[in-house]
């Protein structure tokens, strides 16, 4: 039988839309030589759609897209690799659905202030998520909490910075 340090970690950066989570994912990814998932590919047309006319999914939308994303999970922690997935993972629920899909599972919180979020929302091109659903991902936001294995940092620090402290504190605890 595995003990948790020998389980695969499967790190979910989490946070609202602008914090870094795509960016910080993917550098995390190369430095724990882990494959890198971005949850938003996993979206339905139609979740995007609806996202795109500036209406925020449900959780009757997003149940199939987290069970899609709790299988990817499942796998990273059996196939002995593990992985990094970039999810915002707002609420508890949904974490605590990918906590049951592996053992290994960690979170890593971009934290940001609502500012910085909405000036880096409105400045990206070619993104589904409009500016104008940044007030929903703030209202739904539901922060890790102390007993959520994981770490919140600073989104507004350097990517590069956060990958580091985040691959730090990863293998601490294998």
């Amino acid at each position: 039988m595995r003990t948790t340090s020998e389980v695969p970690t499967v790190v979910v950066v989490m946070g609202v839309s602008g914090s870094g989570k795509s960016t910080v994912g993917e550098l995390l990814a190369r430095r724990l030589v882990m494959p890198f998932l971005e949850a938003d590919d996993l979206h339905s047309a139609a979740a995007r759609a609806k996202m795109a006319a500036g209406h925020p999914l449900d959780d009757e939308d997003r149940r199939p897209w987290l069970l899609s994303l709790a299988g990817w999970i499942r796998e990273a922690t059996h196939s002995g690799q593990g992985g990094v997935m970039a999810c915002s993972a707002l609420k508890r629920d949904y974490r605590d659905e990918f906590r049951r899909a592996g053992a290994g599972v960690w979170f890593l919180h971009l934290a940001l202030d609502r500012a910085t979020a909405d000036r880096r929302v409105a400045g990206r091109t070619g993104h589904f998520m409009p500016a104008e659903l940044v007030d929903s991902q703030y209202a739904t936001l539901e922060p890790l909490r102390p007993d959520e294995p994981g770490l919140t940092v600073d989104a507004a620090a350097d990517p590069q910075a956060i990958a580091d402290e985040a691959a730090r504190a990863v293998r601490a605890r294998r």
